[in-house]
């Protein structure tokens, strides 16, 4: 099991506090694939079991809920072995690619590990939580 803690009053707002079906719309909105997936809410914990599709659309679910304004920690049921990194003031995917993957070129790997969350490789903001891709 792996428990990851995101900034409660940072991220998307999407609702005053979230709901499952809210984080639900959210991931779907994103287009993100769940099947298999069950989102639960308690409080600022969101619970997530179930069997994914693949590790990455796990991880990126993780992320898309994680990252909404309201949400401090998600537990998943299987996820311990994803490596995220939280975006830190002065941060840019060029520097965080240097410090997680050990190679400030590699950051287009780090973008595209973290679409359709990011839009853009230069609109990351304190408090995000990325995917750390593993080769």
């Amino acid at each position: 099991m792996g428990l990851f803690s995101f900034l409660k009053r940072s991220g998307k707002k999407i609702a005053d506090e979230p709901t499952a079906e809210a984080l639900q719309k959210e991931v779907a909105d994103l287009g993100l694939d769940a099947e298999g997936l069950e989102i639960t809410v308690e409080g600022d914990k969101v619970k997530i079991k179930g069997e994914a599709t693949s590790k990455e659309a796990r991880e990126k679910v993780i992320l898309a809920v994680g990252n909404v304004d309201g949400v401090a920690e998600v537990e998943d049921d299987a996820a311990d072995t994803a490596v995220f990194h939280t975006v830190e003031a002065g941060d840019n995917l060029s520097a965080i690619a240097k410090k997680t993957l050990g190679n400030a070129n590699a950051y287009m790997k780090i973008f595209e590990a973290n679409k359709p969350m990011l839009s853009n490789p230069d609109k990351i903001y304190p408090g995000q939580v990325l995917r750390i891709p593993q080769d």
